[in-house]
């Protein structure tokens, strides 16, 4: 059985599906302080980031960097990052609609260069321990920065691309420790400890820039 709070302060139980609902409520009740301590400490980070309007002048993250945006009508379409800013080009028309569309697609691309990046930086951590190497997937999440599943499929979620690079390597070895250990116990610790050191610091930071 698997209990997680999420940076947004949803609270996640996961249980056998034969698991009697008596003995999940007990579990849940007998972690009750520990879960309202994570809701306390997911709390500093609110008021959240607004949402994006898609509109000049407005900031966009990246790698944990922000840039101020400038659209603009041209004869090409595309996304560059320049002197502080984001420079968006449309053509025939600058509406929020396809600035969305175009920045959504530039961070997709890059996402997938720099998570590929990062897991060659962190594979070779765990080579020692004759593990499968997983496959990398990436798409859009709500409550997660990664996952792993059973038939070894790392999925990291497209928005992480917006966080420091430390970040999205700690939330790489996350999920490269579950090969070893399915769950979040002692064993999985010592694992993320021995792998990723500053990992408490570097998932504090993932939590507030990204909040």
């Amino acid at each position: 059985m698997e209990i997680a709070v999420h940076p947004n302060r949803a609270v996640v139980v996961k249980a056998p599906m034969r698991t009697e609902l008596g003995l999940i409520e007990k579990r849940v009740q007998k972690r009750a302080r520990w879960i309202f301590k994570q809701l306390r400490y997911f709390e500093q980070f609110t008021p959240r980031t607004p949402p994006r309007q898609y509109l000049a002048g407005e900031t966009h993250i990246y790698l944990g960097r922000q840039y101020r945006l400038k659209v603009e009508v041209g004869t090409e379409a595309s996304v560059k990052l320049s002197r502080g800013h984001f420079h968006v080009t449309c053509v025939g028309s600058a509406t929020p609609a396809v600035v969305r569309e175009l920045m959504q697609r530039w961070y997709i691309e890059r996402a997938h260069a720099q998570f590929v990046a990062s897991f060659e930086r962190c594979w070779p951590k765990f080579e020692p321990y004759n593990l499968v190497r997983p496959r990398l997937a990436i798409r859009l999440m709500r409550t997660r920065w990664g996952s792993l599943s059973s038939r070894g499929v790392m999925t990291l979620n497209t928005l992480l691309v917006k966080a420091p690079r430390e970040c999205i390597d700690y939330v790489v070895m996350h999920e490269l420790c579950h090969l070893k250990h399915h769950n979040h116990g002692a064993g999985f610790y010592r694992l993320l400890d021995s792998v990723f050191p500053d990992w408490k610091r570097v998932k504090h930071r993932l939590e507030a820039c990204m909040a």
